[in-house]
């Protein structure tokens, strides 16, 4: 269990590096008085978009097979990608 905890922390905690959400959530800091409140929001946030996250996953994967999901996430995420360098999202 310590195992995945871990494994988790460390790809969650990379692919969050540097992101939109991560430059967002700094633009916000320098607007407030205190960083509490944002770093309060920003970590609820995030703890409530990974639990939707687990539930979805794991509802999913009762339903479609698992190499079918990550298959679909890496399209979607490929497809992301395309969308966001050609500047239509």
């Amino acid at each position: 269990m310590l195992r995945i905890i871990v494994t988790t922390f460390f790809i969650v905690f990379v692919a969050e590096l540097g992101d939109k959400t991560q430059l967002q959530t700094m633009l916000l800091a320098t607007q407030s008085r205190s960083i509490w409140p944002v770093f309060i929001g920003a970590s609820l946030a995030l703890i409530l978009s990974s639990l939707i996250g687990v539930f979805a996953g794991t509802f999913l994967s009762k339903y479609i097979p698992t190499h079918y999901l990550q298959t679909a996430a890496g399209i979607a995420f490929v497809i992301i990608g395309i969308l966001t360098l050609s500047g239509k999202i």
